[in-house]
């Protein structure tokens, strides 16, 4: 087991949080503004660089079995966001977001998911420690995601955000942007703008695609430390993946194809585990390692890209029409302020 001083924790989250405000600062510094492929290139870069620095230390200081867990878990995170940016950019049209307000949005948005799922990680962490049948649980919750994902292409999502409507319902709010502001007062009264509505929309959709990536990644590793970390680098370079990857998205015909492919190898690997933790299974259940379990993650992974793009090269009537579904896709905010 990986042995993690508090003051380890507190150094890891006090890194994290410097990051998120030297994220602010910049952008503050800059101003709205809309985001270009050369800046989103090298903020991605950039936060690439941190999380394979962190796995290579991780490497040298925990082991190799650890690092390892590491470089599976954040690259098995980061690809599922991937998959999650199609529901984010439903989510920035459905309420019309300016562009120039886009990278804020989305900053806010994943904070508050950073947040929610380090409180996800920590229950998650508890029942798996206390009750072995977890791994049943979350292995069988995955082999059905997965099955969903290969059959209908996508996730099921309620495409109402339960959390936004309740808002709306108790807050006075109003259709129109006034800036980067989340609240402003109209003809007297204090009213919330769609900027806080949306940041609610994004952060608390992430926190429904935690219920697939969470299990997923503790069927790679047990460690709390590392199950946090590897979300909190997934997380953090997400937002300007979003901007890198506009364009291509809709190329990726064959990502679901893949992801699913990738839950259901790990939904059998955490029911393989829960299996050697009675004497009845150690006789059948083979045991998955690490590396077996890195090497398989990157190689659909690459094949997925890779047969998604020669795929619409051949044939690019094959894309997927994000734009059509983003227009389709309900507004959330009323018409009139009240």
């Amino acid at each position: 087991m990986l042995e993690v001083p508090t003051y380890v924790w507190f150094a890891t989250i006090g890194g994290l949080v410097a990051l998120l405000l030297f994220d602010l600062a910049v952008a503050a510094k800059k101003g709205p503004h809309k985001i270009t492929t050369g800046e989103a290139t090298r903020w991605v870069s950039f936060y690439v660089a941190l999380a394979v620095a962190f796995g290579i230390g991780l490497w040298f200081v925990g082991g190799h079995e650890y690092g390892a867990q590491f470089f599976a878990g954040y690259i098995t995170e980061y690809s599922l966001s991937v998959d999650n940016l199609f529901i984010f950019v439903i989510i920035m049209a459905s309420f019309a977001v300016p562009a120039v307000h886009q990278h804020k949005v989305l900053l806010f948005g994943i904070v508050l998911a950073l947040v929610l799922r380090g409180i996800f990680i920590a229950l998650g962490a508890a029942a798996i420690e206390r009750f072995v049948f977890t791994f049943f649980i979350f292995g069988a919750f995955l082999i059905f995601t997965a099955y969903k994902l290969a059959t209908t292409g996508e996730e099921e999502h309620d495409s109402e955000n339960k959390l936004v409507l309740l808002m709306e319902r108790l807050l006075p709010t109003t259709r129109e942007y006034h800036g980067s502001k989340v609240m402003v007062r109209v003809d007297g009264k204090r009213v919330v703008t769609p900027m806080l509505l949306v940041m609610i929309a994004i952060g608390s959709t992430d926190l429904l695609f935690a219920l697939d990536s969470i299990p997923a990644i503790f069927g790679l590793t047990k460690e709390p430390y590392i199950v946090f970390t590897a979300n909190a680098f997934a997380l953090m370079g997400l937002r300007q993946l979003y901007f890198l990857l506009d364009g291509l998205l809709d190329r990726l015909i064959y990502l679901s194809k893949g992801l699913a492919v990738i839950l259901g190898f790990i939904g059998v690997k955490l029911t393989f585990h829960a299996a050697h933790e009675y004497s009845w299974g150690k006789s059948w259940a083979p045991d998955i390692g690490t590396f077996t379990s890195l090497g398989v993650i990157v190689t659909v992974l690459a094949t997925t890209v890779l047969l998604s793009l020669r795929a619409v090269k051949r044939d690019p009537s094959l894309v997927k029409a994000t734009a059509t579904h983003a227009g389709e896709a309900l507004a959330h905010v009323p018409e009139k302020s009240h």
